[in-house]
């Protein structure tokens, strides 16, 4: 599936920020902005969801954390009971004081582990993967916005000059 975007390029943040919000604000849709850097408060000036990876963290700790108790009890209590320390070993309860640290540091392993796979998968950046951004200036110096042509494009064209663009150009973005 291919439709045509308008890459309206922009050479300040402030510029761009200020022609995201006059574009939102006349109803025309934007379908990426590319930068060199992170602009603060684009994404919602783009109206953008927030994130909800914090979410996935705070499950992807508990199965660590419940990870890290099931290996414990296994190894320490089932498996292997030894003798350490004077401490009983015929109950996890009573060890517990022990595991802590494991169950911490196994919590912040699969939290952190998983995050990163699934915000990989989520953004969908594998190895050798191709860059995704429409001008290789964009990495360096130049800030582009592009937004979908739905209507008159000239009237569109027209629209984003008066925003402080520095060069337009119309392209056919595959999806």
């Amino acid at each position: 599936m291919s439709s045509k975007v308008i890459q309206a390029m922009y050479n300040d943040d402030d510029i761009l920020m200020d022609a995201v919000k006059e574009v939102r604000a006349a109803n025309h849709h934007i379908a990426e902005v590319y930068t060199p850097f992170p602009v603060h408060g684009l994404d919602k000036a783009m109206g953008l969801k927030g994130t909800r990876i914090a979410i996935t963290a705070f499950l992807y700790g508990c199965v660590g954390f419940s990870f890290a108790i099931w290996m414990m009890n296994y190894m320490m209590i089932e498996q292997w009971p030894q003798d350490i320390g004077g401490k009983p070993s015929f109950s996890f309860v009573l060890n517990m004081p022990a595991f802590v640290p494991i169950m911490f540091e196994l919590s912040v392993f699969f939290a952190a582990h998983l995050m990163v796979i699934t915000f990989y998968m989520r953004s969908r950046l594998w190895p050798f993967k191709e860059a995704e951004n429409p001008d290789p200036r964009t990495t360096d110096d130049m800030f582009v916005m592009e937004v979908y042509v739905d209507g008159n494009e000239d009237e569109l064209v027209s629209f984003l000059e008066q925003t402080g663009t520095v060069e337009i150009k119309v392209t056919e973005k595959h999806n």
